[in-house]
C-alpha cells in the first residue's frame, strides 16, 4: 500500500492498520493544506505503525509546514487509537465535537479544542484551504465532516466507505439523523469525498444516494418481517430481514436491525415490547 499519496488537491492521504470492522483493514489519516498543515484521524493503536504516522507528520514539518492540529471525526477506537500519543509526541492540540469530548474523557484521551457545526477552519498556504465543519451525527453523535468549498472536497469520516460498510448501532447511532446526513452530504456536490477507509470517492453525491437508498431498501425489508412475524425477538427478525446477509454477519446486522426499529418505533410503525422484543403498532 502507497503511503503517503494525493488524494485530492492540497490532501495527503496515509493509511494505516487499525482494529476496523471487516473487511477494512485501515484507517486513512490526511494531511490538509499547503503551508499550515491539519492532520486528520489520529487512528491507529500500534506501534509500528505510529511510529510511521509520526515520521510522515514529522516529515511534513521539516518542509517548512506548520502542523496546527490533530482532527478527530468521531470517537470510535479505529479513530484515535493515537490520538494521545500523537498529541504529546508532535506537541499538537486534539480537535473535535464536544460531544466526542465527552465520550473520550473516561478513556484518557483529552480533546484541546472542540468544534461545532458552523464552525471554520482556515488554512494558510499558496492555496489557503478554509474547511466549514459539518456536524453529522448518525454513526456517532459527535462526527464531523470538513468540506472545502473551493476544492469541491469533503472529508467524511464514517459516512460512508469505498471498502467496507457503515454500521449505525443502536447505543449512539441514529438511523434518522444517519440519512439526514447523508442527504446533506449528497447536496453540496462535491467532486471528491475522502473516507476513512478506502480510496477517494469521485462524485460522491452519487454513492451519498446510493447509501440512502440502500438503507431504505433495509428499512422496508426489517417492516415486512416485523409485520409477518407479529411479537418477535431480534434474534428472529434478524434471520428474515437480513436473509440475504452472510449468517456470520448477523451479529453485526443485529445492531443495524434495532437502530432501524427504533426509527420505525419513532415514527409509529414499530412498538418495543422489552429490551429484545419487538411488535408491529398497535391497530
Amino acid at each position: 500500500m502507497e503511503r503517503p499519496r494525493e488524494a485530492a488537491p492540497g490532501a495527503l492521504v496515509f493509511p494505516v492498520l487499525t482494529p476496523t470492522l471487516p473487511p477494512a483493514t485501515h484507517t486513512n489519516s490526511y494531511a490538509l493544506g499547503g503551508r499550515q498543515v491539519l492532520l486528520v484521524e489520529p487512528a491507529t493503536p500500534y506501534e509500528e505503525e505510529q511510529q510511521a504516522w509520526l515520521a510522515w507528520a514529522r516529515g511534513l514539518a521539516s518542509q517548512g509546514r506548520e502542523l496546527v492540529g490533530v482532527f478527530l471525526t468521531h470517537h470510535h477506537a479505529d479513530h484515535v487509537g493515537g490520538a494521545t500519543f500523537f498529541r504529546e509526541a508532535l506537541g499538537l492540540p486534539t480537535i473535535a465535537h464536544a460531544r466526542t469530548a465527552k465520550l473520550l474523557e473516561g478513556r484518557g484521551i483529552h480533546v484541546d479544542r472542540q468544534l461545532a457545526g458552523g464552525d471554520v477552519l482556515d488554512l494558510d498556504g499558496p492555496t489557503p484551504q478554509r474547511w466549514e465543519v459539518l456536524h453529522t451525527p448518525g454513526h456517532a453523535s459527535g462526527h464531523l465532516c470538513l468540506h472545502d468549498v473551493e476544492s469541491k472536497t469533503v472529508v467524511v469520516g464514517d459516512m460512508v466507505a469505498s471498502v467496507g460498510t457503515i454500521l449505525i448501532e443502536p447505543s449512539d447511532g441514529d438511523m434518522i439523523d444517519y440519512l439526514a446526513g447523508l442527504r446533506r452530504l449528497e447536496a453540496l456536490e462535491a467532486a471528491v469525498a475522502l473516507p476513512a477507509h478506502g480510496d477517494p470517492i469521485r462524485e460522491p453525491s452519487r454513492l451519498f444516494r446510493a447509501y440512502v437508498a440502500h438503507r431504505l431498501m433495509r428499512e422496508v425489508k426489517v417492516k415486512k418481517a416485523l409485520e409477518a412475524a407479529g411479537e418477535s425477538s431480534l434474534d428472529d427478525l434478524v434471520k428474515v430481514a437480513y436473509a440475504d446477509t452472510a449468517e456470520e454477519l448477523w451479529p453485526i446486522a443485529r445492531m443495524s436491525l434495532e437502530t432501524h426499529l427504533v426509527k420505525l418505533e419513532r415514527e409509529g410503525a414499530a412498538r418495543r415490547l422489552a429490551p429484545e422484543r419487538w411488535a408491529p403498532p398497535a391497530r
